[in-house]
Protein backbone atom coordinates (compact mmCIF):
# COMPACT_ATOMS: atom_id res chain seq x y z
CA UNK A 1 0.00 0.00 0.00
CA UNK A 2 1.41 3.36 -0.98
CA UNK A 3 1.07 6.41 1.26
CA UNK A 4 1.10 9.79 -0.39
CA UNK A 5 3.64 11.03 2.13
CA UNK A 6 7.24 12.03 1.78
CA UNK A 7 10.35 12.50 3.89
CA UNK A 8 13.63 14.23 3.14
CA UNK A 9 16.71 13.99 5.33
CA UNK A 10 19.77 16.11 5.27
CA UNK A 11 23.08 14.29 5.02
CA UNK A 12 23.63 14.40 8.77
CA UNK A 13 20.32 12.63 9.47
CA UNK A 14 20.30 8.96 10.45
CA UNK A 15 19.66 6.56 7.65
CA UNK A 16 16.72 4.80 9.28
CA UNK A 17 13.19 6.21 9.12
CA UNK A 18 10.51 5.42 11.65
CA UNK A 19 6.82 5.09 10.64
CA UNK A 20 4.54 6.75 13.19
CA UNK A 21 0.90 7.81 13.38
CA UNK A 22 0.70 11.40 14.46
CA UNK A 23 -3.11 11.37 14.75
CA UNK A 24 -6.09 9.52 13.40
CA UNK A 25 -6.03 9.50 9.63
CA UNK A 26 -2.43 10.89 9.38
CA UNK A 27 0.68 8.94 8.50
CA UNK A 28 4.19 10.48 8.59
CA UNK A 29 7.78 9.39 8.33
CA UNK A 30 10.16 10.83 10.92
CA UNK A 31 13.79 10.38 11.67
CA UNK A 32 14.48 8.32 14.83
CA UNK A 33 15.25 10.14 18.04
CA UNK A 34 19.03 10.67 18.31
CA UNK A 35 20.92 9.15 21.20
CA UNK A 36 22.03 11.42 24.05
CA UNK A 37 25.59 11.29 22.79
CA UNK A 38 24.66 12.62 19.44
CA UNK A 39 25.69 16.18 18.75
CA UNK A 40 22.98 18.80 18.83
CA UNK A 41 21.35 19.15 15.46
CA UNK A 42 20.75 22.46 13.91
CA UNK A 43 17.57 23.42 12.22
CA UNK A 44 19.29 22.48 8.95
CA UNK A 45 19.55 18.87 10.12
CA UNK A 46 15.88 18.46 10.95
CA UNK A 47 13.94 15.93 8.93
CA UNK A 48 11.36 17.41 6.70
CA UNK A 49 8.20 15.47 6.15
CA UNK A 50 4.75 15.86 4.57
CA UNK A 51 1.55 13.92 4.78
CA UNK A 52 -1.75 13.76 2.90
CA UNK A 53 -3.75 13.15 6.05
CA UNK A 54 -7.24 14.60 6.13
CA UNK A 55 -8.43 16.29 9.31
CA UNK A 56 -11.08 14.34 11.19
CA UNK A 57 -14.52 15.57 10.16
CA UNK A 58 -16.14 17.87 12.65
CA UNK A 59 -19.40 16.80 14.14
CA UNK A 60 -22.36 18.21 12.23
CA UNK A 61 -23.98 21.06 14.05
CA UNK A 62 -27.65 20.34 14.43
CA UNK A 63 -29.79 23.24 13.40
CA UNK A 64 -32.23 24.30 16.01
CA UNK A 65 -35.63 25.40 14.74
CA UNK A 66 -36.35 28.82 16.06
CA UNK A 67 -39.75 29.16 17.67
CA UNK A 68 -42.25 31.51 16.12
CA UNK A 69 -42.34 35.02 17.59
CA UNK A 70 -44.21 35.03 20.87
CA UNK A 71 -43.46 31.34 21.45
CA UNK A 72 -46.57 30.11 19.60
CA UNK A 73 -46.09 27.58 16.81
CA UNK A 74 -48.49 27.58 13.86
CA UNK A 75 -50.88 24.62 13.87
CA UNK A 76 -52.97 23.32 11.01
CA UNK A 77 -56.74 23.79 11.44
CA UNK A 78 -58.77 20.66 12.10
CA UNK A 79 -61.37 19.35 9.68
CA UNK A 80 -64.07 20.50 12.12
CA UNK A 81 -62.64 24.03 12.11
CA UNK A 82 -62.49 24.07 8.33
CA UNK A 83 -66.07 22.82 8.11
CA UNK A 84 -67.09 25.73 10.34
CA UNK A 85 -65.84 28.09 7.61
CA UNK A 86 -68.31 26.71 5.08
CA UNK A 87 -71.56 28.62 4.64
CA UNK A 88 -74.04 25.74 4.42
CA UNK A 89 -77.64 26.90 4.50
CA UNK A 90 -81.20 25.67 4.37
CA UNK A 91 -82.76 26.44 1.01
CA UNK A 92 -86.06 26.06 -0.79
CA UNK A 93 -86.30 25.54 -4.55
CA UNK A 94 -88.65 28.22 -5.87
CA UNK A 95 -88.40 27.20 -9.51
CA UNK A 96 -86.54 24.56 -11.55
CA UNK A 97 -86.11 23.94 -15.30
CA UNK A 98 -83.84 22.12 -17.72
CA UNK A 99 -80.70 23.96 -18.82
CA UNK A 100 -81.26 24.95 -22.45
CA UNK A 101 -77.62 24.25 -23.41
CA UNK A 102 -76.73 21.23 -21.25
CA UNK A 103 -78.65 17.95 -21.24
CA UNK A 104 -77.51 16.87 -17.77
CA UNK A 105 -78.14 20.13 -15.91
CA UNK A 106 -81.10 21.61 -14.11
CA UNK A 107 -81.28 25.30 -13.33
CA UNK A 108 -82.91 26.26 -10.02
CA UNK A 109 -83.87 29.45 -8.30
CA UNK A 110 -83.28 28.79 -4.59
CA UNK A 111 -84.38 30.85 -1.61
CA UNK A 112 -81.46 30.93 0.86
CA UNK A 113 -82.75 33.78 3.01
CA UNK A 114 -81.40 36.59 0.84
CA UNK A 115 -83.24 39.44 -0.88
CA UNK A 116 -83.35 37.49 -4.16
CA UNK A 117 -83.27 33.75 -4.89
CA UNK A 118 -79.93 32.37 -6.04
CA UNK A 119 -79.50 30.77 -9.43
CA UNK A 120 -77.84 27.37 -9.12
CA UNK A 121 -77.05 24.76 -11.77
CA UNK A 122 -77.08 21.09 -10.72
CA UNK A 123 -76.09 17.96 -12.65
CA UNK A 124 -79.09 15.98 -11.45
CA UNK A 125 -81.07 15.33 -14.64
CA UNK A 126 -80.02 11.67 -14.78
CA UNK A 127 -80.86 11.07 -11.11
CA UNK A 128 -83.95 13.07 -10.13
CA UNK A 129 -87.20 13.92 -11.93
CA UNK A 130 -87.76 17.65 -12.03
CA UNK A 131 -90.95 17.21 -9.99
CA UNK A 132 -88.86 16.24 -6.98
CA UNK A 133 -86.98 19.52 -7.19
CA UNK A 134 -89.95 21.86 -7.45
CA UNK A 135 -90.70 23.51 -4.10
CA UNK A 136 -88.40 21.10 -2.23
CA UNK A 137 -86.32 21.87 0.86
CA UNK A 138 -82.62 21.52 0.14
CA UNK A 139 -79.18 22.09 1.66
CA UNK A 140 -77.00 24.64 -0.16
CA UNK A 141 -73.26 25.23 0.00
CA UNK A 142 -73.44 29.00 -0.41
CA UNK A 143 -69.87 30.34 -0.27
CA UNK A 144 -68.40 28.82 -3.41
CA UNK A 145 -67.17 31.14 -6.14
CA UNK A 146 -69.76 31.58 -8.92
CA UNK A 147 -69.17 29.37 -11.97
CA UNK A 148 -70.27 29.88 -15.53
CA UNK A 149 -72.03 26.67 -16.57
CA UNK A 150 -72.80 26.72 -20.27
CA UNK A 151 -73.77 30.35 -20.28
CA UNK A 152 -75.56 30.49 -16.90
CA UNK A 153 -73.76 31.68 -13.77
CA UNK A 154 -74.24 29.18 -10.92
CA UNK A 155 -73.97 30.68 -7.45
CA UNK A 156 -73.81 27.75 -5.04
CA UNK A 157 -74.30 23.98 -4.92
CA UNK A 158 -77.13 21.70 -3.86
CA UNK A 159 -75.66 19.07 -1.51
CA UNK A 160 -76.49 15.42 -2.17
CA UNK A 161 -75.57 11.89 -1.16
CA UNK A 162 -74.42 9.28 -3.68
CA UNK A 163 -73.47 5.62 -3.54
CA UNK A 164 -70.00 4.32 -4.40
CA UNK A 165 -70.85 3.73 -8.06
CA UNK A 166 -72.54 7.14 -8.34
CA UNK A 167 -75.56 5.45 -9.91
CA UNK A 168 -77.92 6.59 -7.17
CA UNK A 169 -78.05 10.20 -5.98
CA UNK A 170 -80.37 11.77 -3.40
CA UNK A 171 -80.56 15.37 -2.23
CA UNK A 172 -79.81 16.12 1.40
CA UNK A 173 -83.00 17.21 3.15
CA UNK A 174 -83.29 19.52 6.16
CA UNK A 175 -85.83 18.39 8.75
CA UNK A 176 -89.37 19.74 8.66
CA UNK A 177 -89.60 23.18 10.24
CA UNK A 178 -86.17 24.33 9.00
CA UNK A 179 -86.22 27.93 7.77
CA UNK A 180 -84.62 28.98 4.46
CA UNK A 181 -81.44 30.91 5.13
CA UNK A 182 -80.65 29.21 8.46
CA UNK A 183 -77.03 28.17 8.67
CA UNK A 184 -76.33 24.46 9.03
CA UNK A 185 -73.64 23.21 11.44
CA UNK A 186 -72.04 19.99 12.68
CA UNK A 187 -72.22 18.62 16.22
CA UNK A 188 -74.58 19.08 19.15
CA UNK A 189 -77.38 21.60 19.50
CA UNK A 190 -75.22 23.66 21.88
CA UNK A 191 -72.58 24.18 19.19
CA UNK A 192 -74.91 26.34 17.10
CA UNK A 193 -73.84 29.44 19.04
CA UNK A 194 -70.15 28.60 18.61
CA UNK A 195 -70.13 28.71 14.82
CA UNK A 196 -67.31 30.59 13.12
CA UNK A 197 -67.99 33.32 10.62
CA UNK A 198 -67.99 31.78 7.13
CA UNK A 199 -65.00 32.29 4.88
CA UNK A 200 -65.33 34.35 1.72
CA UNK A 201 -65.71 32.51 -1.60
CA UNK A 202 -62.16 33.57 -2.50
CA UNK A 203 -60.80 32.06 0.73
CA UNK A 204 -62.75 28.83 0.21
CA UNK A 205 -61.19 28.48 -3.22
CA UNK A 206 -57.66 29.62 -2.34
CA UNK A 207 -57.33 27.51 0.80
CA UNK A 208 -59.20 24.53 -0.75
CA UNK A 209 -61.52 24.40 2.25
CA UNK A 210 -64.28 22.43 0.56
CA UNK A 211 -61.78 19.94 -0.90
CA UNK A 212 -60.36 19.37 2.61
CA UNK A 213 -63.78 18.84 4.23
CA UNK A 214 -65.68 16.88 1.57
CA UNK A 215 -63.86 13.51 1.98
CA UNK A 216 -65.02 13.43 5.63
CA UNK A 217 -68.72 13.81 4.82
CA UNK A 218 -70.97 10.76 4.60
CA UNK A 219 -74.31 9.34 5.67
CA UNK A 220 -74.74 6.91 8.55
CA UNK A 221 -76.83 3.74 8.64
CA UNK A 222 -79.84 5.86 9.60
CA UNK A 223 -79.19 8.10 6.51
CA UNK A 224 -78.24 11.12 8.66
CA UNK A 225 -75.44 13.22 7.15
CA UNK A 226 -72.34 13.54 9.31
CA UNK A 227 -68.86 15.02 9.37
CA UNK A 228 -66.82 12.19 10.86
CA UNK A 229 -69.23 11.33 13.65
CA UNK A 230 -70.72 14.81 14.08
CA UNK A 231 -74.27 15.12 12.67
CA UNK A 232 -75.16 17.87 10.23
CA UNK A 233 -78.09 19.77 11.73
CA UNK A 234 -80.41 22.72 11.77
CA UNK A 235 -82.41 24.07 14.71
CA UNK A 236 -85.15 21.58 13.77
CA UNK A 237 -82.89 18.51 13.89
CA UNK A 238 -80.41 16.45 11.82
CA UNK A 239 -80.09 16.66 8.04
CA UNK A 240 -80.69 13.40 6.17
CA UNK A 241 -81.22 11.77 2.77
CA UNK A 242 -84.08 9.53 1.74
CA UNK A 243 -82.52 6.05 1.70
CA UNK A 244 -78.76 6.00 1.04
CA UNK A 245 -76.62 4.95 3.99
CA UNK A 246 -72.84 4.82 4.04
CA UNK A 247 -72.93 7.21 1.08
CA UNK A 248 -70.53 10.01 0.24
CA UNK A 249 -71.81 13.57 0.46
CA UNK A 250 -70.91 16.28 -2.03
Amino acid sequence: MAFPSCARLLPSSPSTLTLVRARAGAVAFLAPTPSPSAAPRSSRNLALFCSSSTPAPQAAVEETKQPAPGGDEKTEPTVEELAGLLDIRVGRVVKAWRHPEADTLYVEEVDVGEAEPRTICSGLVNFLPIEELQDSSVVVLANLKPRNMRGIKSNGMLMAASDASHENVELLTPPEGSVPGERVWFGSEEEKDRQLDPASPNQVQKKKIWESVQPHLKTMDNCIAVLGEQPMRTSAGPVFCKSLHGARVS
